[in-house]
């Protein structure tokens, strides 16, 4: 029977509290263990009806005695940002009391398993399990700073920190499915790229700022670099964006849903035989080769290509409009910096500054001026 988790925030001030709710299926500590949670950016919401749609399916599976791992869905995994709202609109990436972005600055628990890495031994199973006890003693050790936010972080990574598997759901403004994850997780990943028809793969190790995927695949990625190879059985941890922030559907989220029951089921947490693979067109590229367009001067940003088409380096993919400029100014292009395709960009708003972010495209190669912090704030 699926198993309700309700685990108390601190709260702001005093007579007031929050709780980060979930739902656990099959047997606690069972393995393979699978965490999948949705709007840790809180505004965004096509996962939260992704998790409702599986949880349906896997409450099936549940009764007919299919669930063979430990499986955790948190549908609403940022009860701070779901408070939030801006003259009537929801507001749920960033903390308005301080705490910066909810997908930034998780804990890093990279030390846990390095100081486990000499006891490691020659059954991949048994150094796995090695270094998830090493990660979840870390944890359970560790006091979050004081605040909300802290304890929210610290909570979340309690929850996934030992998983085999982890999907963060998250969607951006305009966009086709893409995923982010860590370099050595391709092409581990790959079948979740197809089931899910992700038109783009985004690798990187340190992406900057620890976001929640790399905190939990980063204490493998540095046992891995101390020992010249990826330990089988490291945590598969990817961030997973489902198209655009106004897609909440209920026929592309029952597909979803489809898809990661399948995924699950592939990975041996639900029992049964698995469907074959659909093909796939995606493309898989270094998280620094991708261009993140910057407006070149405010104005109204208009398209001329859409998202998920393909562009080529120097080719205008819009203009942004000044009414009031002269000549040239009036309409200012907007260039590619690289050859491939338009993952994401804005929706709605188009009213954009100098500087502000308006398209994604996934190149080939690493571009010179990406390094340091390569997302977006």
């Amino acid at each position: 029977m699926v198993e309700r988790i309700s685990l108390p925030l601190p709260g702001p001030t005093p007579g007031t509290s929050r709780a980060l709710g979930g739902l656990r299926y099959g047997r606690r500590g069972a393995r393979p263990k699978a965490y999948l949670q949705a709007a840790l950016h809180a505004d965004e919401l096509p996962g939260v009806v992704v998790l409702d749609h599986l949880a349906r399916l896997l409450d099936r599976a549940e009764a007919e005695g299919r669930i063979t791992g430990e499986i955790i869905l948190v549908p609403l995994a940022n009860p701070i940002g779901l408070g939030q709202r801006i003259g009537g609109m929801a507001f749920g990436r960033f903390d308005l009391d301080g705490g910066g972005n909810f997908n930034r600055h998780y804990g890093d628990y990279a030390p846990a398993a390095l100081a486990v890495a000499e006891d490691l031994g020659a059954d991949p199973g048994a150094d796995a399990a090695r270094v998830r006890e090493a990660l979840s003693a870390a944890w359970a050790g560790t006091k979050p700073p004081p605040g909300e936010v802290a304890a929210l972080r610290h909570t979340l990574q309690g929850l996934a920190l030992d998983a085999d598997l982890a999907l963060d759901l998250h969607c951006d403004l305009d966009a086709v499915v893409h995923l982010y994850g860590a370099t050595a997780d391709w092409p581990a990943a790959e079948d979740i790229a197809r089931l899910l028809g992700a038109e783009a793969v985004l690798l990187a190790d340190h992406s900057g700022d620890q976001p929640f995927d790399e905190s939990l695949s980063g204490p493998w990625t540095a046992l891995a670099a101390r020992r010249g190879a990826p330990l089988p059985g490291r945590c598969l941890a990817l961030t997973v964006e489902l198209r655009g922030a106004a897609e909440v559907d209920d026929a592309l989220a029952a597909k979803d849903a489809r898809a990661l029951a399948e995924v699950l089921t592939r990975r041996g947490l639900i029992s049964g035989a698995a469907a074959p693979l659909p093909e796939w067109r995606g493309r898989v590229c270094p998280l620094a080769a991708v261009d993140m367009v910057a407006a070149p001067v405010s104005g109204v940003m208009i398209y001329r290509r859409p998202v998920g088409a393909m562009v080529e380096t120097g080719e205008v993919i819009g203009e942004i409009l000044d009414p009031l400029a002269e000549g040239a100014a009036r309409r200012v292009g907007v260039l590619a910096g690289t050859s491939g395709p338009i993952f994401a960009r804005l929706s709605d708003q188009r009213l954009v500054r100098a500087g502000d972010i308006v398209c994604k495209i996934a190149g080939q190669e690493p571009l010179a001026h990406r390094t340091g912090t390569l997302l977006t704030a």
